[in-house]
């Protein structure tokens, strides 16, 4: 019985920043950013919208494609995040609500750093292969934000992917092994008294690169496919360059050439999005997966695909998919480039003036302005409790 993705569909925030106007705040060059990470924008997430609001929206392409019946094959909604709202309840079950999913279901947020997304796809296989009727929705949602003038801000994002997972997908048929690697590392961590993570650089981009060759390792000694049987390679992608280093790293250990045409082939399509959205966390590999799908001209059917996730502290697992045939019969390009395509670009000062509020904390009544064009939105803090509207009024009224 083959298991995998069968419905994929990503979102971002509505405004994003130019690198090239934060770089005159680090007093460095947009080359720095542009060529040095790869990247070149990134998204910034308006007051009125979180993981939650990101998540519903990534989601709800792919409810709303769904008869009752699919509807109610859903028994399962898994949310990996490491930007969550609460300590007690799942941010998944909001979301929940917001889709109008079946009151028949088990809701579950998932932690750790950015791989806790993987984590959700493997549990979810194993549900499905206890019972091929179900399905399973994985959700992976996450706003990266660091401390403003830090060496990490120009790494932040946002966005979230959802995931439909069921026997005989459409799109990509998950191999049934994986490498795995874990090691306690301090490389980057968010203590519940901070609203921004903790970072080593240096340690966190050694940590990845010893990870990825770990979990390399056990694959192989799993019984894996080989580096040669694997056509392209989709990585975690904290900034876009690290999937390229990721990659050169890999070949080196396999011993494999290094042709740059070779190796931009290889992983060249899966990074397109990741540029102008910045970092994602959980998100960001299935984005890089997206983005391959959206972005190859030629049919990738049959095609192998090598997956490294990885979540910093830290734990990496690399894994195959092969592309269903039929498989671009069931993609959302066009909708996955206009959500990127139609963000509104705000400028430095506008950005400071977003990330600068801090969550209310007295619990008293916080309404929140309409900022995002997005579908749903976090309308106000009140009463220590987050209040979650449908917005297509709102988007109507900012559009």
């Amino acid at each position: 019985m083959q298991l995998g993705i069968d419905d994929l569909s990503f979102a971002t925030a509505d405004q994003y920043l130019d690198l090239a106007d934060l770089a005159p705040s680090h007093g460095v060059e947009p080359a720095k950013y542009y060529v040095g990470l790869g990247q070149e924008r990134m998204s910034v997430a308006a007051p009125d919208e979180d993981v939650v609001t990101l998540a519903a929206a990534a989601a709800q392409p792919i409810i709303a494609d769904l008869d009752d019946a699919g509807r109610a094959a859903i028994r399962t909604v898994l949310l990996a995040t490491e930007s969550g709202i609460d300590q007690s309840k799942s941010a998944g079950v909001y979301v929940h609500r917001l889709l109008g999913l079946h009151a028949a279901c088990r809701v579950v947020e998932l932690k750790q750093a950015c791989y806790s997304g993987t984590s959700a796809l493997q549990m979810a296989l194993a549900l499905v292969t206890r019972n091929p009727e179900q399905k399973v929705l994985v959700i992976c949602s996450d706003v990266a934000r660091y401390d403003v003038g830090s060496s990490g801000e120009p790494t932040q994002g946002a966005g979230a992917v959802a995931m439909l997972i069921s026997a005989n997908p459409r799109l990509v048929q998950i191999e049934p092994l994986s490498g795995l690697h874990t090691t306690d590392v301090m490389d980057f961590w968010r203590p519940n008294y901070r609203t921004t993570a903790v970072v080593d650089g240096r340690l966190s981009l050694r940590a990845y690169t010893e990870s990825l060759s770990g979990a390399w390792a056990d694959l192989q000694a799993q019984g894996g496919p080989s580096f040669t049987d694997i056509d392209t390679f989709c990585y975690h992608q904290p900034f876009t360059k690290m999937a390229v280093k990721a990659h050169q790293h890999l070949t080196k250990v396999v011993g494999a050439p290094r042709d740059p045409e070779v190796l931009d082939a290889q992983i060249g399509d899966s990074l397109r999005y990741n540029k102008q959205i910045g970092n994602s966390y959980t998100a960001s590999m299935y984005i890089g997966l997206i983005s391959l799908l959206d972005h190859a001209t030629e049919d990738l059917a049959g095609n192998r695909i090598g997956f490294f996730s990885y979540g910093s502290g830290s734990v990496g697992e690399f894994f195959t998919g092969l592309v269903v045939p039929g498989y671009r019969d069931h993609l959302r390009t066009a909708e996955h480039r206009r959500r990127v395509d139609e963000r509104r670009r705000v400028d430095h000062d506008e950005y400071l003036r977003i990330v600068a509020p801090a969550n209310p904390v007295d619990g008293g009544e916080h309404p929140i302005p309409v900022t995002s064009r997005s579908p749903f939105r976090l309308a106000a803090i009140s009463g220590h409790q987050r209040v979650y509207v449908r917005s297509d009024e709102a988007a109507e009224a900012v559009a």
